[in-house]
């Protein structure tokens, strides 16, 4: 089993962790409640690859505060986010990042876009890791805290964690009566995508045909022709990671596939643009997922690993148990071969 002798030491970070979301948390909703959709949809930056709106600048500043003071007052740490002059800041003020025990990879809202509209929950992302320099990556985080920030409409928020090689839980918090009640969660024990949830994501114009080519091979080869009047399976396009991840160790999904890095071969022989794609921020939680029986991969079908960095593209896998893994896997690879794109 996977060990590090800090891991004792990160765990103990998990109230503080908790109670930065629980801050972040209520200072969104509260600013989802005093501006209009057009005020906080504003573009004040493009960083890290991706896109960054107003909102995102509201939870950015309580992070940055909150770990200065509570975290970086006890160990130095370095704190990797999107919104940070060159992705990351080594805390406190002066410290060596060589000197730092720790790296902490945030993204403070995962699905602004739904969530600034009020069509989708957001999520906060937090993953701990002990410091090995620019080869720490994903496997090493043992601290993972995934929290919902839900729509403003809505008084429930999920709040998930784990421990690597320990507890992985949930509470959920009822934001009329601000009590937090635990409950269990699992994947789906479906050993097929038949009638279930399963896709490709495709958030964004640019190569989306090729994406759904992709995805209707796969459905065709794995479950056969469409009989007529019927449905095989269906998609959800949720344009956060966090919610993807959610959605597979929740049961709600059986197989979601972000290919958006391999697109950027199609966009260049069409002379097109590549666009947006998911980053190491935004699937830093993959520990509580996978600690729970979901398969996460790369698409070579190994085990996901990226540097905790804000740019690195990040293509991925996800089957919600190993009879989703063995019906779907080997369809994948042979369609990517088959296009090229493997």
């Amino acid at each position: 089993m996977w060990y590090h002798p800090r891991v004792s030491r990160i765990s103990k970070l998990l109230p503080t962790i908790r109670q930065l979301h629980d801050f972040i948390r209520s200072r969104v909703l509260a600013a989802l409640e005093a501006y209009t959709i057009e005020e906080l949809s504003h573009v004040v930056a493009h960083q890290g690859g991706d896109v960054v709106f107003a909102l995102d600048r509201v939870s950015e500043e309580v992070l940055v505060d909150y770990v200065d003071r509570e975290i970086a007052c006890q160990d130095p740490i370095v704190l990797i986010a999107e919104g940070l002059p060159d992705g990351k800041m080594v805390m406190p003020a002066g410290a060596n990042e060589d000197d730092c025990l720790l790296k902490m990879i945030v993204d403070p809202i995962d699905g602004s876009r739904p969530l600034m509209f009020q069509k989708r929950s957001g999520w906060i992302l937090t993953g701990i890791a002990p410091n090995r320099g620019e080869s720490t990556g994903l496997r090493d985080i043992c601290l993972a805290v995934q929290t919902e920030i839900p729509l403003f409409k809505q008084h429930l928020s999920d709040q998930l964690w784990a421990i690597r090689g320990q507890e992985t839980k949930a509470v959920r918090y009822n934001r009329l009566t601000q009590e937090s009640t635990s409950f269990d969660f699992q994947p789906t024990s479906a050993q097929t995508i038949q009638s279930g949830f399963a896709s490709i994501s495709r958030f964004f114009p640019g190569q989306r045909d090729v994406l759904a080519g992709i995805e209707e091979d796969i459905v065709r080869k794995a479950l056969g022709q469409l009989p007529p009047g019927s449905t095989t399976t269906f998609e959800d396009q949720y344009p956060s990671t966090g919610g993807q991840l959610y959605g597979l160790l929740s049961g709600a999904d059986r197989f979601l596939a972000d290919l958006r890095p391999l697109m950027k071969k199609v966009a260049n022989e069409r002379g097109e643009l590549s666009g947006n794609c998911c980053h190491p921020y935004d699937i830093c939680t993959l520990l509580i997922a996978e600690q729970l029986g979901v398969m996460i991969t790369d698409v070579e079908g190994g085990p996901l690993d990226v540097p905790l960095d804000v740019e690195t593209p990040v293509t991925w896998a996800g089957y919600a148990n190993e009879h989703i893994r063995k019906q779907i896997e080997p369809i994948l690879h042979q369609v990517l071969t088959e296009r090229h794109l493997l």
